[in-house]
């Protein structure tokens, strides 16, 4: 099934050679993001909260341009540097998520930069 290649023209220009997201048939599928700036730089160093916020906000921006939002969530892939920011995420989780929550998982793994806290990737279905 072909996909068409998601990348909001607000977006900095990817760390590495993807896509911000994909849409085939009625999924799309949102690449690993992390809190990143203009030439890849790390926003809001230390503050896992901070950085949950802002991943949250451009999947919801590259959700919204293929079509969905995050009540099309059905699934996310969150990845945390330390177990010690596991709260922090959650607390900003549940806000962007109130009402049925998605299915997930949460592993502790190093991530592409040292500042970087958390990484979430996600699948929304529509219709």
């Amino acid at each position: 099934m072909p996909f068409e290649a998601i990348n909001p023209p607000q977006f900095p220009t990817p760390i590495a050679p993807f896509s911000a997201g994909t849409k085939a048939g009625n999924t799309v599928y949102v690449s690993g993001t992390l809190a990143l700036g203009a030439g890849g730089a790390v926003l809001h160093p230390g503050d896992a909260a901070a950085q949950t916020r802002h991943v949250l906000e451009v999947i919801k921006t590259t959700l919204e341009a293929a079509g969905a939002t995050l009540a099309d969530v059905a699934f996310n892939h969150i990845f945390l540097k330390d177990w010690a920011d596991y709260a922090a995420m959650n607390a900003v989780y549940a806000d962007y998520f109130p009402g049925e929550k998605p299915a997930r998982y949460c592993i502790q793994c190093g991530l592409v930069k040292p500042e970087c806290l958390v990484e979430i990737a996600s699948v929304a279905h529509l219709g």
